[in-house]
């Protein structure tokens, strides 16, 4: 998962080192664990980003 993430953050130009990335994964896990109602915004805000991310994909393919 981190893999899709790094890869889609690249193609709109934002590098993120896997240790930051697993750290942030850590963090949220955390408060979804301590504030269980987080779980749907975080989850919400994870599908808008990589739904984003997968529209730009697929918009810059198409336009080649």
């Amino acid at each position: 998962m981190s893999g899709v993430v790094e890869k889609g953050l690249k193609r709109i130009g934002i590098t993120v080192s896997k240790p930051v990335l697993a750290v942030i994964c850590i963090v949220f896990g955390v408060l979804v664990i301590v504030f269980p109602d987080l779980l749907e915004w975080i989850v919400g805000l994870f599908l808008i980003i990589q739904g984003v991310l997968l529209l730009t994909d697929y918009l810059e393919l198409r336009g080649k």
